[in-house]
């Protein structure tokens, strides 16, 4: 935002910026970390036909990023537009951004580099008989050119990257591990897409060993490239992904036309990990996503494809790595400096593609039922028969997976899974209990079909249209009414009151069935009423004593009915009558619907109301009514002010706790709660204390809890039990080495390793104890997880999401519980314990701590 100039001061006149400065204010935009600078080098050699890619950096990059590869190397007469700012091969005009087909094409990578670095670069042309060392200055001219020796291909060497930009360097360095972990992740996605490509990647720190990163074997395989980059074990749990066209339900759901979708518009080839538990990953560091073999940041992408894995594995996220290959004039990729944004036409055709198309992978494994069966043989001895069943709704889905299913064909297969697997209940069921449970089940006949009668006496009742009476193919007359497949005639009181049947169907739980819908109950029951022996109980009077009670309560509201009636008849004339549009009682009764079905019920009462008319003198004051306006409009004021100043308007709800939690974090520090006075306690879960003029509320249990879970993280060390024999993890070159880094938080945790630095990458590190307490296991999962961590948060002391769930158990347990009584300094202890923790404000599992009540000022204000 540009600075307003003082009006007695002329305007400066505006001038182009000189081109020195706009090259090094611009550089500072295109590469903006390690991970780009790494990034554009390697897509260089990638782009000059490189088959073998070499990267070496020392210090994790702060200090050297050098990139090496066999491509066809720099003619000599390109050397002075090489690192120039927009000089490219790639394209000539805007218009071949649409055709573009390599990872560069603007011309900006090596002149800003040139801007934030040191950088000098060795190449040798195949038609060149020796190599050209160059190096250049920060405006990407030529400094020095010297012959030296090399085969074909080239070299470029970067140190000190943003050493031109003091403060960015600096921030750089304090990060350095952060950034070399981001710049992994995104090299890892190269050596996937990148068959045939041998990419090669190394690591050393001062003067110590080089350390293997990543390294590929240039297969043209993608499986085989991810199986060099994170092991056999991540390859076995890939299943290829299978692309169908998108259903009605789905397309439905992201607003799209089925008939006016193009065929055959995007291509899906990758693979994805399966959904059996333990089988994903705790977190999303394992998910590559590239938009034709360009890797990308596609974020609806993913949330589409981890939405559905968590279906049918709701802990874990997939392994996921998926071209979508679409023709590039429908792609834009020139969307932000670094090009991981990428724009795409019929978005939603994508996102609906990939949903069907997961979600019939996943689907097929999950409809899969494995049955154990036990069946006596001759001599009665019981065999285990284990086959797997397919369910016919299966067989549906897939053989219309090329079909669109609609929602009624979905729901349909739906039930029939849910009754196969009822009916191979049964089954197993019948084979284990045989005749005896035959006969138990007769014996029980009344118990089942009692709530069966009810069941299907609660069906609700409601008026059909006339859709309904033409399935059935006829015309009901509105003067009859459905009860278990027989018509029954109303009577006109009955009909014009409204509450003859319906009232008495409510309290004793009848109701009629839907119109037109008589054959389906006579299908699913198969017997009249009569059939049911808790019926003909009814019938026979043993069920007498509770119309009897409805039989006193009509009684009741009929004498009351009746007298209201003779008050109404009595009336004056010159009393006002109001109509009551609601009877006083609408119960009616079996004994009503039998007996008095000939007489009506009033459906509305004259109820006498007498008004009368009185005269008040008003006595009028303009000066006093302006008084009392002024007076008003004051006190409005004041109030208003003392609102625009509050601290704390966040409200005790559930949907403003991250709103009260940023108010009491912005408000109260820690040494406040050693300073609140203790009121009181409420309702022996709950302390009063008083900071100041403000009121709050603290949750005893809630309070103490976090305050145990806080202290069990910080000096908890868990107990390691030695495994018999030492484990290989897998783990990739870069885990291995964070691991390494951090053995201390890892031993804290229970973990213990044997370390081989002799060995080759991904088999530097074996586990040889894991931690156990009590009930609670931990395995390598819990250790990939901390991996996960560490690589955000280097140094830092973190504990893995099992062992935080184990702690906060344990609080739970030996924290004050509600419902006990505290004396004062009790109290106070759990509210001075408040400000000794890092996060004071909820409990581990959620619950809010303290909240702020009110304002003493202003409620002596009101």
């Amino acid at each position: 935002m540009e600075l307003a100039l003082p009006r007695d001061q002329p305007s400066k006149a505006i001038k182009p910026i000189d081109q020195k400065s706009v090259h090094r204010i611009c550089s500072g935009q295109v590469v903006l970390n390690l991970c780009t600078a790494v990034k554009e080098l390697v897509e260089n050699s990638i782009d000059a036909g490189a088959t073998n890619v070499e990267v070496k950096l020392k210090d994790y990059g702060a200090d050297l990023i050098e990139v090496s590869d066999n491509g066809c190397g720099v003619e000599e007469e390109n050397f002075a537009g090489l690192t120039l700012k927009h000089y490219t091969s790639k394209i000539q005009d805007f218009s071949d951004l649409t055709r573009v087909e390599t990872f560069g094409f603007r011309g900006e990578a090596l002149s800003s580099l040139c801007a934030l670095s040191e950088v000098s670069i060795i190449t040798c042309h195949k038609s060149a008989k020796v190599g050209t060392r160059l190096v250049f200055d920060h405006s990407g001219k030529i400094t020095l050119k010297t012959p030296c020796p090399r085969q074909q291909g080239t070299t470029v060497s970067v140190q000190q990257l943003f050493y031109t930009l003091p403060v960015r360097h600096k921030e750089f360095q304090r990060n350095i591990k952060k950034e070399y972990a981001k710049m992994v992740h995104v090299l890892q996605a190269y050596c996937i897409i990148s068959t045939g490509v041998r990419i090669n990647c190394t690591n050393q720190v001062g003067q110590g060993k080089k350390q293997a990163v990543v390294c590929t074997s240039g297969s043209s395989n993608l499986k085989e490239n991810i199986g060099a980059i994170f092991g056999q074990k991540q390859v076995q749990s890939l299943v290829p992904f299978v692309q169908l066209p998108p259903s009605d339900a789905v397309c439905e759901e992201y607003g799209l036309n089925v008939s006016d979708m193009p065929a055959n518009f995007y291509t899906i080839t990758g693979f994805v990990s399966r959904c059996d538990h333990g089988v994903g990953r705790s977190t999303t560091d394992r998910q590559f996503f590239f938009i034709n073999q360009r890797p990308c940041d596609a974020g609806k992408v993913s949330k589409v494809v981890n939405e559905v894995y968590h279906m049918y594995n709701r802990h874990q996220y997939p392994f996921v790595a998926l071209n979508i290959c679409a023709n590039s004039e429908c792609v834009d990729i020139n969307v932000t400096p670094d090009k991981r944004q990428i724009m795409l036409q019929e978005e939603k055709l994508l996102l609906a593609t990939l949903k069907t198309s997961m979600l019939g992978m996943f689907g097929s494994d999950v409809n899969k039922l494995i049955v154990n069966q036990k069946l006596p043989d001759i001599k009665g001895n019981f065999t285990v028969l284990q086959e797997e069943v397919e369910s016919p709704a299966l067989e549906t889905l897939r053989g219309s997976s090329s079909q669109n299913l609609s929602a009624k064909e979905k729901t349909a297969i739906t039930v029939a899974k849910l009754r196969e697997s009822f009916s191979l209940h049964q089954v197993k069921k019948a084979h284990f209990h045989g005749v005896e449970n035959a006969k138990r089940q007769q014996s029980s006949s009344l118990q089942k079909e009692l709530p069966a009668f009810f069941s299907i006496l609660d069906s609700p009742n409601k008026k059909t249209g006339s859709s309904k009476e033409a399935e059935c193919g006829r015309e009901e007359d509105p003067s009859t009414f459905m009860f278990w497949g027989k018509k029954l005639k109303k009577s006109a009181e009955d009909r014009d009151s409204g509450c003859g049947s319906t009232s008495a169907e409510s309290e004793v739980g009848l109701s009629t069935p839907e119109n037109g819908s008589c054959s389906s109950c006579e299908n699913a029951i198969g017997s009249p009423l009569e059939d049911f022996p808790i019926f003909r109980e009814v019938q026979s009077g043993s069920l007498e004593t509770r119309g009897d009670f409805w039989g006193a309560e009509c009684k009741l509201n009929q004498s009351k009915e009746s007298q209201l009636s003779q008050q109404a008849d009595s009336s004056p004339p010159k009393m006002k009558r109001f109509k009551m549009s609601q009877p006083l009682s609408q119960v009616a009764t079996p004994s009503k619907m039998e007996n008095d079905r000939d007489s009506s019920v009033l459906s509305q009462y004259d109820v006498p109301v007498e008004l009368e008319k009185k005269t008040v003198p008003l006595e009028f004051s303009l000066s006093a009514l302006m008084g009392r306006v002024q007076k008003l409009s004051q006190e409005q004021e004041k109030k208003e002010a003392a609102l625009k100043f509050r601290k704390f308007r966040a409200k005790i709800s559930p949907g403003e706790n991250k709103t009260a939690e940023d108010e009491l974090r912005k408000e109260i520090r820690k040494e406040m709660f050693a300073k609140m006075d203790i009121i009181g306690q409420f309702n022996l879960g709950f302390i009063i204390a008083k900071l100041n003029s403000d009121l709050f509320i603290i949750d005893q249990h809630a309070s103490d809890e976090k305050y145990n879970f806080e202290m069990l993280q910080e000096h908890t060390v868990l107990q390691g039990q030695k495994l018999i024999t030492p484990q290989n993890l897998n783990l990739t070159a870069v885990s291995e080495s964070i691991l390494m880094e951090n053995l201390e938080i890892f031993r804290k945790n229970g973990f213990d390793f044997v370390i081989d630095e002799d060995a080759p990458a991904t088999q530097r590190v074996k586990l040889i104890s894991l931690p156990t307490s009590k009930n609670w296991t931990f395995g390598p999962q819990d250790i990939e997880e901390l991996i996960f961590m560490l690589s955000d948060c280097p140094g830092v002391m973190c504990r893995p999401s099992r062992v935080r769930q184990m702690f906060a158990s344990r609080a739970c347990r030996k924290s004050v519980m509600v419902g006990t009584a505290l004396n004062a300094n009790e109290m106070k202890k759990l509210v001075t314990h408040m400000g000794e923790i890092e996060h004071p404000w909820n409990c581990p599992h959620g619950r809010p701590t303290i909240r702020h009540i009110a304002n003493l000022d202003l409620i002596s204000q009101e």
